[in-house]
């Protein structure tokens, strides 16, 4: 009988997770964890280490000698581990379906570990399109003397250089073509050294973008983007300083025109502004809110608060259903903006009673939260600070009933979140300290083949 059992090198290892960052998780004999660029689960490889500290190492692939079932043929040529690989995506290598699965145990890991919290039911995880999804992004610009190039695109695997793109294939694919016909038309400006980045916002309609420049630009220079935009159908906006200096290089009162993205389900339009912050990925966006809306369950009779209300994304759907709205930002210029398009959208349908209020979502007590009345329900959307004032808060109010003066805590609460972390941490707070349960949670894959992980819980009263 014939034995056929591998034998391997005595420094391979075998791969047994994902960590946060895409990296494979593998241990030596010892116990010391590594972590491994470009491997994946179930993997025997060897490895380049890069640090090597006592408790843990870093290294990326050097050697695959046995094979993961989930690993694929990266759809971009610039992803991999290779000098010079572009830095955008770290998860090309890994199938799809599998990459959503790493999310939802991330989710669920992180849920039980910080927060010691399990929800009752696991939902579906929400996905869409694996490629051309990304509608936002900021591209690094770089004259290269040397090459007598202009390079634009995202920064090489941990460096500070930009990749030399030809193509990106998570770009919609009229703007991934725009890549070399940009390089061409930055290295004919004579102020192509002083621009550093362009930033994209696709609308449904729009696509604009914004070219950062440390110098006012010629007559000429703004001739030449004149043209490019003529011929790619794009529109240009300039940023000479800040994110409030940007303005439409050519002004138009065409309403057809405006960067806008729909949620058609709930007949909301959104208007914006390039530099406004709106979801990278409207495929998902469209199915988060209405999913958002369905666990929340607003009714007619129902007020509801919109915490880290931003734009107005989940504000005015929410508006098409419940009694009365209220959304809250921390900034009063987003404010503005959030009424600006509720204003745009009451022309068009009947929305229940709507306002926005600015105020420091960080620096939460019981009386202020007690002074913005009763609400049936919450939908939480922030940052990747996470939450936690408000949680603390709510805690506060349950622990120490004398603060409430007749406020009752809201039913439910959906909180859609960037960051597990904070996410559990918050869920902590709300489960062991604020009288809920969290009834169900799940992953959002808002940004296919990179690591980050979106999620969405869903709490009730115990």
């Amino acid at each position: 009988m014939t034995d056929t059992t591998t034998v391997y090198p005595d420094d391979a290892v075998t791969v047994e997770s994902l960590d946060l960052d895409a990296q494979g998780v593998a241990h030596r004999p010892d116990g010391k964890v590594v972590f491994i660029e470009g491997a994946l689960p179930f993997e025997v490889v060897t490895v380049n280490v890069h640090r090597k500290k006592n408790q843990w190492e870093q290294g990326s692939l050097k050697a695959l000698l046995k094979e993961s079932s989930q690993r694929v043929r990266p759809g971009c040529a610039h992803f991999g581990l290779h000098a010079g690989a572009c830095g955008g995506c770290k998860m090309q290598h890994l199938d799809g379906v599998s990459q959503v699965a790493v999310k939802q145990r991330v989710l669920e890991d992180n849920l039980w570990h910080l927060g010691k919290v399990k929800p009752e039911t696991v939902l579906r995880p929400i996905q869409g399109p694996d490629w051309g999804y990304r509608f936002r992004a900021r591209l690094s610009v770089r004259y290269v003397a040397k090459k007598g190039t202009v390079l634009v695109g995202f920064h090489e695997r941990k460096s500070r250089y930009v990749a030399d793109m030809q193509a990106c294939p998570i770009l919609p694919p009229h703007v991934s073509a725009l890549l070399m016909p940009l390089r061409e038309l930055l290295g004919a400006m004579q102020a192509r050294e002083t621009c550093p980045q362009i930033e994209l916002a696709c609308g449904d309609q729009v696509t604009a973008l914004v070219l950062r420049h440390l110098e006012p630009l010629s007559a000429d220079d703004q001739d030449r983007l004149r043209a490019f935009a003529k011929a790619h159908g794009i529109q240009w906006w300039l940023q000479p300083k800040g994110p409030d200096t940007v303005q439409l290089l050519e002004p138009s009162d065409d309403p057809t025109q405006q960067l806008s993205y729909a949620l058609p389900e709930f007949g909301i339009t959104m208007p914006y502004k390039p530099t406004d912050f709106t979801q990278v990925n409207p495929h998902i966006n469209r199915v988060l809110v209405t999913r958002a809306l369905r666990l929340l369950d607003p009714q007619p009779t129902d007020r509801v608060i919109d915490w880290f209300c931003g734009l107005g994304n989940f504000t005015l759907p929410l508006a098409t259903r419940a009694r009365e709205v209220l959304g809250i930002e921390g900034s009063a210029a987003l404010v503005a903006r959030s009424q600006q398009n509720l204003t745009f959208n009451q022309r068009r349908q009947t929305l229940a009673p709507t306002r926005f209020v600015a105020r420091n979502l960080f620096e939460m007590t019981p009386e202020c939260l007690v002074q913005d009345g009763v609400a049936d329900k919450w939908l939480v959307d922030p940052p990747r600070e996470g939450a936690f004032a408000l949680a603390k808060t709510l805690a506060d109010l349950h622990q120490q009933p004398e603060l409430r003066q007749g406020w009752v805590p809201p039913r439910r609460i959906v909180y859609v979140s960037c960051n597990p972390a904070t996410l559990a941490r918050d869920a902590g707070l709300l489960v062991h300290q604020a009288g809920y349960r969290c009834v169900a949670a799940g992953a959002v894959n808002m940004f296919p083949h990179t690591a980050h992980v979106e999620s969405m819980a869903v709490f009730e009263l115990a």
